[in-house]
Parts: C-alpha cells; structure tokens; sequence
C-alpha cells in the first residue's frame, strides 16, 4: 500500500472553540471544511496534516506527538501565540513537553536529540 499523506484527528464537543485553539497551536486557519463537523489543515509537516472532528460523546480522549527542530522555538512561538505548553520532560528520546486542547485532548511536543531525523 502506497501512503501519500497521513492526517492526524482531534475529536471535539465544539468546533468553533476547537478551531480557535488549533489555529493558534499551528500559526494559521484551517484551509478546508470538507463537511459539516469536519474541519482540516493540510500541509502541516512534509505530507501530513490535522482534521478537527466534531463529536462529542468521543471528545477530549485523543493523543497526538508533534515533532518539532527546538522547544525552546516552539515554546516561544505558542507563547506570543497566548498557548502555554507544561514543563520540559528529558528521556530517551529528547525532550517533550505537553499542552492539551480545550476538550482535554493531550498534545505532545517532541524534540528529538541532535543529530537524529525525526
């Protein structure tokens, strides 16, 4: 099977809060809204993208890792962004830190330690 792109999703109760939350995690709007309930940033990383999914009775429980060059970086653009991420955890594979949306879905930020390709 061939992938050409890989979107990740956040199960929401409200879609109009969520979009604010993830516009302001990802530095821009969503570029589509394929249906109702359904909306979706395309391009995110090299061929990966996120959709936003209304559906209450499943909200908030989802997990999702986001690979990033620096923290510090990170942390400093979701902060002038009004985000705050929770504190630096170091571990084997670099340092992560997390942040959840407005359901409670729970958003990880990872660096990877130099010299290693996500």
């Amino acid at each position: 099977m061939e992938i050409k792109e890989l979107y990740a999703a956040a199960v929401v109760s409200e879609i109009e809060r969520s979009e604010k939350f993830y516009t302001a995690l990802l530095g821009r709007g969503p570029d589509d809204r394929p249906m109702d309930g359904l909306i979706q940033w395309r391009g995110v990383a090299d061929q990966a993208g996120l959709q936003v999914v209304l559906d209450p009775e499943r909200a908030g429980k989802g997990n999702m890792t986001i690979v990033v060059p620096t923290m510090s970086a990170a942390r400093s653009d979701l902060s002038d962004r009004g985000l705050s991420l929770g504190d630096n955890i170091q571990g084997d594979y670099g340092v992560i830190a997390q942040i959840r949306d407005p359901d409670g879905n729970s958003i990880t930020l990872a660096e990877p330690p130099s010299g290693l390709d996500a």
